[in-house]
This record gives structure tokens, sequence and C-alpha cells, in this order.
């Protein structure tokens, strides 16, 4: 029979066992709805990478296509085949990247968006993302001949460096199988189009 100490030790004890592991659940249950917010905030930014990706390939990849739509009864042989093979690479990209986002209930850009409201206005070089500005493309549109094929090379290498680097950018930030998937493909058909289209320049 426990004696009137032994039993206010017992009780005290089994108090001090209690009060830890209450302390030690409440740890755990803060740490991890900590890791739970920190991982969902982390999977929303990559999320939101493939979208902007995707909003923002399909007015770059349309203006690839008007560039490419200049060429026949413009350009010389050379030129007027490589126009050919963006248009017939890049139009079902496009169809692609506007069935992602209609998937997903995401904006898609209109088809009389020419890129100015996403990517802004650019000079004869382009920005960061290789975007004409209509300026660019009233003087493409007014050549022929060889004077057609050097100024077409120019501004389609810099619009395929921009590619490259959204495509990069995609493939860092981004999360979706098939946007990566995507982006990878649009960086190594570019970069072998732009080294094409350099030996062209020489």
């Amino acid at each position: 029979m426990l004696t009137s100490t032994a039993r206010r030790r017992a009780a005290a004890l089994i108090a001090t066992v209690a009060l830890g592991l209450g302390a030690s659940a409440c740890s755990s249950g803060d740490d991890s709805g900590k890791d739970h917010g920190e991982h969902g905030s982390s999977q929303s930014e990559a999320q939101s990478a493939d979208v902007t990706f995707a909003q923002e390939m399909i007015p770059h990849h349309r203006q690839a296509l008007e560039m490419a739509a200049l060429a026949p009864g413009r350009a010389g042989a050379e030129v007027t085949a490589l126009a050919e093979r963006i248009s017939a690479a890049q139009d079902p990209e496009i169809e692609t990247l506007t069935r992602w986002l209609k998937e997903r209930g995401e904006k898609v850009p209109s088809a009389d968006d020419a890129g100015t409201e996403v990517h802004g206005e650019h000079g004869t070089d382009g920005g960061a993302d290789g975007m004409m500005s209509p300026a660019d493309l009233e003087h493409l549109a007014s050549l022929s001949g060889e004077a057609f094929d050097e100024e077409f090379l120019r501004q389609m290498i810099a619009h395929h460096e921009g590619a490259i680097t959204m495509a990069e950018a995609a493939l860092r930030d981004g999360s979706d199988p098939e946007i990566s998937t995507l982006a990878q493909q649009i960086s190594d058909a570019q970069r072998a189009e732009v080294d094409e289209m350099q030996d062209l320049s020489e």
C-alpha cells in the first residue's frame, strides 16, 4: 500500500510525463504545419511558372508564324524551306499549349494578341524574349531577295534565342511533366535552328 508521500510523488511524475508529451505533440504539429505550408508555396510557384510559360510562348510562337509566312515569294530557297519547318513545328506546339491551359481553366492569349501586353514593345534587336516590334515586321515585309534573307535570319535568331531563354526558365522553375517535355523540345529544336541560321548568315 502506497504511503501518502509515495502517492504524491507518483502523481507528480505522471503529470510531468503528460506535460512533456503534450509539448512534444504541439511542437510536432507546428513543424508539420510549417512544412506543409512551405511545400504548398513551392508547388504554387512551380505551377505559376508553367502557366506563365504557356501563356507567353503562345504569342511568341504566333509571331514566329507571322514572320515565317512572309518568306514565300520574298526569300531564297533555303530560307523559305527553313520558314516552312518553323511553321510545321510551332503550329502544333501552339495547339498543345492552348489545350493545356484550357484543361486547367487558365486564360489563353487571344489570336489578336501580338504579344505586346505580355512581352512589351521592343526595338529592332528584340527584348530578352526576342519579340519583334510591329515596325520590325513591317520592315521585314518590305524586303525581298537577299535583303529579306539577311533580315529574316537576324530577326529569327533573336526570336529563337528568346524562346530558348523562356524554355530554360520553365525547365528550371516549373513542375508539370508535359510542360517540361515541351520546353525541352523547344529548347533543343530552336538551338539547332539557331546554329543553322548562323551558318546561313555567314
